[in-house]
Protein backbone atom coordinates (compact mmCIF):
# COMPACT_ATOMS: atom_id res chain seq x y z
CA UNK A 1 0.00 0.00 0.00
CA UNK A 2 0.97 3.73 -0.39
CA UNK A 3 3.08 4.81 2.16
CA UNK A 4 2.19 8.20 3.71
CA UNK A 5 4.08 11.29 2.51
CA UNK A 6 5.75 12.16 6.15
CA UNK A 7 6.83 8.40 6.61
CA UNK A 8 10.38 8.16 5.75
CA UNK A 9 10.99 11.29 8.26
CA UNK A 10 9.04 9.19 10.85
CA UNK A 11 10.82 6.19 9.79
CA UNK A 12 14.49 7.98 10.76
CA UNK A 13 12.59 9.07 14.23
CA UNK A 14 10.66 5.64 15.28
CA UNK A 15 14.48 4.14 14.21
CA UNK A 16 16.39 6.05 16.27
CA UNK A 17 14.45 6.30 19.10
CA UNK A 18 14.27 1.95 19.24
CA UNK A 19 18.25 1.59 18.22
CA UNK A 20 20.61 -0.41 20.58
CA UNK A 21 23.44 1.06 18.31
CA UNK A 22 24.22 3.05 15.91
CA UNK A 23 26.06 1.11 13.23
CA UNK A 24 24.57 -2.32 14.12
CA UNK A 25 21.23 -3.50 13.30
CA UNK A 26 19.62 -2.17 10.53
CA UNK A 27 16.80 0.13 10.34
CA UNK A 28 12.73 -0.80 10.63
CA UNK A 29 10.49 0.46 8.92
CA UNK A 30 7.26 1.33 9.93
CA UNK A 31 4.32 1.51 8.21
CA UNK A 32 0.38 0.88 8.36
CA UNK A 33 -1.20 -2.06 6.62
CA UNK A 34 -4.78 -2.97 5.64
CA UNK A 35 -7.00 -5.62 6.20
CA UNK A 36 -9.72 -6.00 3.92
CA UNK A 37 -13.17 -8.43 3.21
CA UNK A 38 -16.00 -6.20 1.33
CA UNK A 39 -17.12 -3.10 3.28
CA UNK A 40 -15.35 -4.52 6.32
CA UNK A 41 -11.68 -3.51 7.15
CA UNK A 42 -8.95 -3.20 9.72
CA UNK A 43 -5.92 -1.05 9.35
CA UNK A 44 -2.92 -1.77 11.48
CA UNK A 45 1.07 -0.55 12.30
CA UNK A 46 3.84 -2.62 13.44
CA UNK A 47 4.74 0.54 15.78
CA UNK A 48 3.10 -1.15 19.15
CA UNK A 49 1.15 -3.51 16.77
CA UNK A 50 -1.61 -0.98 17.08
CA UNK A 51 -4.79 -1.25 15.71
CA UNK A 52 -5.98 1.96 13.86
CA UNK A 53 -8.94 2.03 12.71
CA UNK A 54 -11.91 -0.41 12.42
CA UNK A 55 -14.11 0.15 9.66
CA UNK A 56 -17.64 -1.05 9.35
CA UNK A 57 -21.23 -0.55 7.83
CA UNK A 58 -24.10 0.80 10.68
CA UNK A 59 -27.45 -0.70 10.03
CA UNK A 60 -28.25 2.00 6.91
CA UNK A 61 -25.37 0.73 5.50
CA UNK A 62 -23.49 4.18 6.40
CA UNK A 63 -19.54 2.92 7.26
CA UNK A 64 -17.69 4.01 10.12
CA UNK A 65 -14.54 3.70 12.08
CA UNK A 66 -15.17 2.48 15.50
CA UNK A 67 -11.98 3.05 17.33
CA UNK A 68 -10.40 5.49 18.73
CA UNK A 69 -6.74 7.07 17.21
CA UNK A 70 -4.73 9.66 16.01
CA UNK A 71 -3.92 10.77 12.28
CA UNK A 72 -0.44 9.11 11.00
CA UNK A 73 2.19 7.92 12.75
CA UNK A 74 3.91 10.93 14.85
CA UNK A 75 1.11 11.37 17.76
CA UNK A 76 1.57 7.20 18.30
CA UNK A 77 5.33 7.59 18.67
CA UNK A 78 4.33 8.94 22.26
CA UNK A 79 0.53 7.29 22.41
CA UNK A 80 0.32 8.05 26.29
CA UNK A 81 -3.65 6.37 25.29
CA UNK A 82 -2.14 3.13 24.46
CA UNK A 83 -4.63 3.86 21.70
CA UNK A 84 -5.38 0.49 19.88
CA UNK A 85 -1.90 -0.87 21.33
CA UNK A 86 -0.69 -4.30 22.13
CA UNK A 87 0.98 -3.56 25.91
CA UNK A 88 3.24 -5.92 28.03
CA UNK A 89 5.16 -7.33 28.84
CA UNK A 90 2.66 -7.17 31.68
CA UNK A 91 -0.59 -5.02 30.97
CA UNK A 92 -2.40 -3.27 33.51
CA UNK A 93 -0.41 -1.92 37.01
CA UNK A 94 2.48 -3.97 39.24
CA UNK A 95 2.41 -2.71 43.05
CA UNK A 96 5.32 -0.56 43.67
CA UNK A 97 6.90 -1.75 40.50
CA UNK A 98 8.38 -4.70 41.98
CA UNK A 99 7.88 -8.46 42.93
CA UNK A 100 9.48 -11.89 43.85
CA UNK A 101 10.01 -14.79 41.50
CA UNK A 102 11.98 -17.98 42.67
CA UNK A 103 13.30 -16.02 45.70
CA UNK A 104 14.71 -12.87 43.70
CA UNK A 105 13.45 -9.27 43.49
CA UNK A 106 12.78 -7.46 40.40
CA UNK A 107 12.88 -4.07 40.11
CA UNK A 108 11.03 -2.79 37.22
CA UNK A 109 10.40 0.36 35.34
CA UNK A 110 8.00 3.55 36.63
CA UNK A 111 6.10 5.01 34.49
CA UNK A 112 2.50 5.02 37.02
CA UNK A 113 3.57 7.36 40.30
CA UNK A 114 5.60 4.68 42.03
CA UNK A 115 3.91 1.23 39.98
CA UNK A 116 4.63 0.05 36.35
CA UNK A 117 1.50 0.42 34.07
CA UNK A 118 1.21 -1.78 30.61
CA UNK A 119 5.04 -2.60 30.74
CA UNK A 120 6.83 0.48 31.96
CA UNK A 121 8.22 3.71 30.42
CA UNK A 122 9.43 0.97 26.71
CA UNK A 123 6.39 -1.37 26.90
CA UNK A 124 5.74 -3.32 23.84
CA UNK A 125 3.07 -0.38 22.45
CA UNK A 126 6.28 1.84 22.35
CA UNK A 127 8.32 -0.35 19.90
CA UNK A 128 8.49 -1.51 17.08
CA UNK A 129 7.38 -4.75 15.78
CA UNK A 130 8.47 -6.81 13.40
CA UNK A 131 6.17 -8.39 10.19
CA UNK A 132 6.75 -11.93 9.95
CA UNK A 133 3.97 -12.15 7.53
CA UNK A 134 0.73 -10.58 5.32
CA UNK A 135 -1.92 -12.22 3.64
CA UNK A 136 -4.74 -11.17 1.57
CA UNK A 137 -7.22 -13.62 0.18
CA UNK A 138 -10.27 -14.54 1.92
CA UNK A 139 -9.45 -14.08 5.57
CA UNK A 140 -6.17 -11.40 5.15
CA UNK A 141 -4.12 -11.84 8.26
CA UNK A 142 -1.04 -10.34 10.02
CA UNK A 143 1.47 -11.14 12.29
CA UNK A 144 3.37 -8.93 13.40
CA UNK A 145 6.78 -10.35 16.35
CA UNK A 146 9.05 -8.30 18.42
CA UNK A 147 11.87 -10.17 21.19
CA UNK A 148 12.09 -8.15 24.42
CA UNK A 149 15.35 -9.19 25.67
CA UNK A 150 16.13 -10.22 29.28
CA UNK A 151 16.06 -7.21 31.61
CA UNK A 152 13.84 -5.11 29.01
CA UNK A 153 12.63 -3.13 31.49
CA UNK A 154 13.51 -5.19 34.48
CA UNK A 155 11.62 -8.07 33.61
CA UNK A 156 13.58 -11.43 33.63
CA UNK A 157 14.36 -13.40 30.67
CA UNK A 158 14.62 -13.39 26.75
CA UNK A 159 10.76 -13.80 26.02
CA UNK A 160 9.54 -13.80 21.89
CA UNK A 161 6.10 -12.50 21.13
CA UNK A 162 3.77 -13.06 18.63
CA UNK A 163 0.30 -10.65 17.61
CA UNK A 164 -2.13 -11.93 15.07
CA UNK A 165 -4.60 -9.55 13.86
CA UNK A 166 -6.98 -11.79 11.42
CA UNK A 167 -10.45 -11.41 9.05
CA UNK A 168 -11.59 -14.81 10.46
CA UNK A 169 -15.22 -14.30 8.97
CA UNK A 170 -17.97 -11.60 7.74
CA UNK A 171 -17.33 -9.01 10.49
CA UNK A 172 -15.46 -11.00 12.26
CA UNK A 173 -11.65 -9.95 13.44
CA UNK A 174 -9.47 -12.95 15.65
CA UNK A 175 -6.51 -11.37 17.44
CA UNK A 176 -4.10 -14.57 18.90
CA UNK A 177 -1.28 -13.56 20.88
CA UNK A 178 1.37 -15.45 21.34
CA UNK A 179 4.82 -15.72 24.01
CA UNK A 180 7.11 -18.27 24.81
CA UNK A 181 9.84 -17.69 26.95
CA UNK A 182 13.30 -18.56 25.82
CA UNK A 183 15.50 -18.87 29.23
CA UNK A 184 14.29 -17.49 32.37
CA UNK A 185 10.83 -18.16 33.93
CA UNK A 186 8.59 -14.41 33.92
CA UNK A 187 5.56 -12.58 33.97
CA UNK A 188 2.99 -12.34 30.99
CA UNK A 189 -0.07 -10.86 30.76
CA UNK A 190 -0.09 -9.05 27.58
CA UNK A 191 -3.53 -7.13 26.39
CA UNK A 192 -4.98 -5.32 23.02
CA UNK A 193 -5.81 -1.81 24.33
CA UNK A 194 -8.40 -0.92 21.34
CA UNK A 195 -10.87 2.17 22.29
CA UNK A 196 -14.53 1.38 21.09
CA UNK A 197 -17.28 3.62 20.16
CA UNK A 198 -19.74 2.06 18.06
CA UNK A 199 -21.33 5.26 17.14
CA UNK A 200 -17.69 6.27 14.96
CA UNK A 201 -14.95 7.50 16.80
CA UNK A 202 -15.80 10.86 16.95
CA UNK A 203 -19.45 10.45 17.48
CA UNK A 204 -19.45 11.41 21.94
CA UNK A 205 -19.26 9.40 24.62
CA UNK A 206 -20.11 5.99 25.03
CA UNK A 207 -22.36 6.93 28.25
CA UNK A 208 -25.24 5.68 26.28
CA UNK A 209 -23.95 2.14 24.93
CA UNK A 210 -25.72 -0.86 26.65
CA UNK A 211 -22.84 -3.15 28.17
CA UNK A 212 -23.05 -6.35 29.15
CA UNK A 213 -20.00 -8.30 30.95
CA UNK A 214 -20.39 -11.92 31.82
CA UNK A 215 -19.31 -11.61 35.26
CA UNK A 216 -20.35 -11.59 39.02
CA UNK A 217 -17.20 -10.52 40.43
CA UNK A 218 -14.76 -8.20 40.37
CA UNK A 219 -10.98 -7.38 41.79
CA UNK A 220 -11.44 -4.34 43.86
CA UNK A 221 -8.46 -1.67 44.22
CA UNK A 222 -6.96 0.86 45.87
CA UNK A 223 -6.42 4.58 45.40
CA UNK A 224 -4.04 3.77 42.56
CA UNK A 225 -5.74 1.73 41.31
CA UNK A 226 -3.65 -1.77 42.46
CA UNK A 227 -5.93 -4.92 43.49
CA UNK A 228 -6.33 -4.99 47.29
CA UNK A 229 -6.17 -8.54 46.49
CA UNK A 230 -9.61 -9.86 47.44
CA UNK A 231 -12.46 -10.68 45.58
CA UNK A 232 -16.15 -9.65 45.87
CA UNK A 233 -19.46 -10.11 44.05
CA UNK A 234 -20.82 -6.85 41.72
CA UNK A 235 -24.47 -7.41 43.06
CA UNK A 236 -25.82 -4.35 44.37
CA UNK A 237 -22.70 -2.15 43.28
CA UNK A 238 -22.62 0.06 40.23
CA UNK A 239 -20.56 -2.75 38.99
CA UNK A 240 -23.10 -5.25 38.05
CA UNK A 241 -23.28 -5.74 34.81
CA UNK A 242 -24.94 -9.22 34.36
CA UNK A 243 -27.41 -7.74 32.27
CA UNK A 244 -27.17 -5.28 29.67
CA UNK A 245 -27.02 -1.81 31.40
CA UNK A 246 -26.13 1.46 29.71
CA UNK A 247 -22.79 2.63 30.96
CA UNK A 248 -24.08 6.05 31.91
CA UNK A 249 -27.06 4.83 33.93
CA UNK A 250 -25.12 4.25 37.30
CA UNK A 251 -21.47 5.78 36.92
CA UNK A 252 -21.97 9.33 38.66
CA UNK A 253 -21.39 6.33 41.45
CA UNK A 254 -18.10 6.13 40.97
CA UNK A 255 -15.38 9.04 41.41
CA UNK A 256 -14.18 9.15 38.01
CA UNK A 257 -15.49 5.71 35.90
CA UNK A 258 -14.74 2.25 35.42
CA UNK A 259 -11.46 1.24 35.54
CA UNK A 260 -12.22 -1.85 36.89
CA UNK A 261 -10.80 -6.19 36.62
CA UNK A 262 -13.80 -8.12 36.26
CA UNK A 263 -13.65 -12.18 37.02
CA UNK A 264 -14.93 -13.56 34.32
CA UNK A 265 -18.20 -16.73 34.95
CA UNK A 266 -18.14 -18.56 31.62
CA UNK A 267 -16.45 -21.65 30.67
CA UNK A 268 -14.70 -22.59 28.20
CA UNK A 269 -16.61 -23.44 24.93
CA UNK A 270 -15.62 -25.85 22.78
CA UNK A 271 -14.07 -22.71 20.46
CA UNK A 272 -11.50 -22.68 23.05
CA UNK A 273 -12.88 -19.26 24.27
CA UNK A 274 -15.57 -18.19 26.72
CA UNK A 275 -17.90 -15.60 26.16
CA UNK A 276 -17.14 -12.13 27.75
CA UNK A 277 -19.46 -8.96 27.11
CA UNK A 278 -21.89 -7.50 24.88
CA UNK A 279 -21.78 -3.86 23.26
CA UNK A 280 -24.29 -1.93 21.69
CA UNK A 281 -24.44 1.33 20.41
CA UNK A 282 -27.03 3.98 21.45
CA UNK A 283 -27.18 6.47 19.18
CA UNK A 284 -29.00 4.56 16.73
CA UNK A 285 -25.92 3.12 14.37
CA UNK A 286 -27.52 -0.59 14.96
CA UNK A 287 -23.61 -1.70 15.78
CA UNK A 288 -22.68 -4.04 17.97
CA UNK A 289 -20.20 -6.36 19.04
CA UNK A 290 -19.47 -10.01 21.05
CA UNK A 291 -16.60 -10.00 22.50
CA UNK A 292 -14.55 -13.77 23.12
CA UNK A 293 -11.60 -14.68 24.83
CA UNK A 294 -9.58 -17.68 26.92
CA UNK A 295 -8.28 -15.40 29.41
CA UNK A 296 -9.67 -14.92 33.01
CA UNK A 297 -10.31 -11.90 33.71
CA UNK A 298 -11.26 -8.48 31.70
CA UNK A 299 -10.38 -4.74 32.33
CA UNK A 300 -13.43 -2.07 31.68
CA UNK A 301 -12.16 1.15 31.24
CA UNK A 302 -14.57 4.21 30.11
CA UNK A 303 -11.75 6.67 29.29
CA UNK A 304 -11.48 8.39 32.56
CA UNK A 305 -8.31 9.68 31.65
CA UNK A 306 -8.94 11.49 28.22
CA UNK A 307 -8.99 14.92 28.06
CA UNK A 308 -9.27 17.21 24.81
CA UNK A 309 -6.82 15.02 22.75
CA UNK A 310 -6.61 15.61 19.44
CA UNK A 311 -7.82 12.02 17.24
CA UNK A 312 -8.15 11.24 13.78
CA UNK A 313 -10.34 14.03 11.52
CA UNK A 314 -9.64 16.62 14.46
CA UNK A 315 -12.22 14.91 16.18
CA UNK A 316 -11.29 15.88 20.00
CA UNK A 317 -11.44 13.16 22.83
CA UNK A 318 -12.89 14.23 25.72
CA UNK A 319 -13.76 11.80 28.98
CA UNK A 320 -15.94 8.71 28.22
CA UNK A 321 -15.11 9.23 24.50
CA UNK A 322 -14.30 5.39 24.04
CA UNK A 323 -14.20 2.06 26.32
CA UNK A 324 -11.59 -0.76 26.51
CA UNK A 325 -12.50 -4.43 27.45
CA UNK A 326 -9.20 -5.56 27.76
CA UNK A 327 -9.01 -9.11 27.85
CA UNK A 328 -6.51 -10.58 30.52
CA UNK A 329 -4.86 -12.17 33.68
CA UNK A 330 -5.74 -10.71 36.36
CA UNK A 331 -3.68 -7.38 37.67
CA UNK A 332 -1.11 -6.81 39.67
CA UNK A 333 -1.24 -11.26 39.98
CA UNK A 334 2.88 -11.62 40.71
CA UNK A 335 2.24 -9.76 43.98
CA UNK A 336 -1.22 -11.90 44.70
CA UNK A 337 -0.52 -15.39 45.27
CA UNK A 338 -4.52 -16.32 45.52
CA UNK A 339 -4.72 -14.67 41.94
CA UNK A 340 -4.16 -16.93 38.41
CA UNK A 341 -0.90 -17.21 38.09
CA UNK A 342 0.75 -15.68 34.94
CA UNK A 343 4.24 -16.69 35.00
CA UNK A 344 5.75 -18.27 32.22
CA UNK A 345 8.80 -21.10 32.50
CA UNK A 346 10.94 -21.65 29.87
CA UNK A 347 10.26 -23.48 26.59
CA UNK A 348 6.92 -22.73 27.74
CA UNK A 349 3.50 -21.07 25.71
CA UNK A 350 1.20 -17.92 26.34
CA UNK A 351 -1.60 -18.17 24.25
CA UNK A 352 -4.08 -15.32 24.19
CA UNK A 353 -7.01 -15.85 22.06
CA UNK A 354 -9.55 -12.83 21.42
CA UNK A 355 -12.64 -12.62 19.00
CA UNK A 356 -14.96 -9.42 18.26
CA UNK A 357 -17.82 -10.57 16.33
CA UNK A 358 -19.75 -7.08 14.71
CA UNK A 359 -23.34 -7.40 14.00
CA UNK A 360 -25.21 -4.14 12.64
Amino acid sequence: MAKPPFLPFLLFVASALLSTSCSAAPRKIVAFYELKKGDFSVKVTNWGAIITSVVLPDSKGNLGDVVLGYDGLGPYINNSAHFGAVVGRVANRISGARFVLNGKAYRLSKNSGNNTLHGGHRGFSHVIWTVKEKVDGEFPYITLYYHSFDGDQGFPGALDVFVTYKISAPYELSIAMHAKSLNKATPVNLAQHSYWNLGGHGSGTILSNTVQIFASKITPVDANLIPIGTIVPVSGTPYDFLKPTTVGSLIDKLSSGYDINYVLDQPIGSNGMRKVAVVKDGYGSGRAFELWANQPGVQFYTGNFLNNVKGKGGHIYGKHAGLCLETQGFPDSVNHPNFPSQIVNPGEDYKHNMLFKFSF
